[in-house]
């Protein structure tokens, strides 16, 4: 029986395999909280993960996704954050989790719940309508300058009223932010010509762009779209100029697709789902997702994933505090 047990162990080690009495994995279903509601960017984020996931079977367990899009989605975090120290509920988001702790009273903090990765980056571009006579950003800011110019977003002091307030500090512009349900209905408020512009996420607007009734200007990035693919006739993502050489002075603004457990899990909890979600980023599936939705595939997790957010909360908080939009 020793030998048997110091064979075994020698096995473990030899393979780099943590033994199974100390490793965590879920033996029952895991919960996808989407902190959106059905069919739009947050809930394609995680049931492609579950696709993946049950493809490669990279857990045993199932998964069960749950729609939770309340209050900005506000309701996802606060039923994750009351599981605390429950390995089998996991939320996934956007910065909003960590944000809306900071510009709205709601009954969580973001130490309430434990962060796991970050997988993707979702770009923010300036469209105009297609028939506007904007050749460049610049154009558009200097009528920006003048008054009246309406962008139209989603939600009120979200990131699109965020990046809005940044565009008008950057440049000296004065333009009106105009709420809305969805940034897809911020996109047939543009093709309409009932806004001047908006700054929507390219899968948001690329229907849109493709039937000629909006075109975009800048993305708020620092590099410009990889791909070549195109999109019209003759232009396509990597055409797009970055905003700070078309004459927005912003580096970079992207929101990231995010992933949460609640507070109190062990680290092994974490490292476990940390390692799954790691093993997703590396499939063609993962990549087509990407491709298709025109983000940026950027995985971060622990001390990486920490110090983008803290950065991300300091950054945004400026707008906040200027704005006056702080959680008192």
């Amino acid at each position: 029986m020793k030998k048997s047990v110091s064979i075994a162990c020698i096995t473990v080690a030899a393979l780099g395999v943590a033994a199974p009495a100390s490793a965590f994995e879920p033996n029952r279903p895991v919960e996808f909280i989407v902190a959106a509601g059905p069919g739009g960017g947050t809930d394609i984020f995680a049931r492609t993960i579950q696709a993946i996931i049950a493809k490669y079977e990279l857990m045993k367990a199932p998964v069960v996704v749950t729609n939770k899009g309340n209050a900005g989605g506000a309701e996802a975090f606060v039923y994750t954050a009351g599981h605390k120290g429950d390995a089998y509920k996991i939320a996934f988001g956007t910065n909003n989790a960590y944000l809306l702790p900071v510009r709205a009273k709601v009954p969580y903090k973001v130490d309430d719940l434990e962060p796991v990765a970050a997988l993707a980056s979702d770009e923010f571009v300036l469209w105009v309508n297609g028939k506007a006579d904007y050749a460049t950003a610049a154009d558009f800011v200097a009528k920006a300058k003048e008054g009246g110019l309406k962008i139209g977003g989603s939600q009120s002091k979200d990131a699109d009223q965020i990046l809005t307030s940044m565009i008008n500090e950057a440049t000296g512009a004065k333009i009106n932010y105009i709420p809305f349900k969805s940034g897809g209905e911020a996109a047939v408020q543009l093709a309409g010509e009932h806004i001047d512009a908006n700054v929507n996420n390219p899968s948001e607007n690329v229907g849109q762009w493709q039937a000629g009734m909006v075109r975009p200007l800048c993305v708020f990035k620092t590099a410009k779209f990889a791909s070549d693919a195109k999109v019209t006739g003759d232009m396509g993502w990597s055409d797009i100029p970055t905003c700070k050489e078309a004459g927005i002075p912003i580096d970079n603004y992207a929101m990231p697709r995010t992933v949460w457990l609640p507070g109190g899990v062990d680290q092994d909890v974490v490292q476990f789902y940390a390692d799954v979600l790691r093993k997703v980023s590396e499939t063609p599936e993962w990549a087509k997702y990407i491709a298709d939705t025109s983000q940026s595939s950027s995985y971060l997790t622990g001390d990486e994933l920490s110090a983008a957010i803290e950065s991300d909360v300091a950054s945004v908080s400026e707008v906040l505090k200027r704005e006056g939009w702080l959680a008192n």
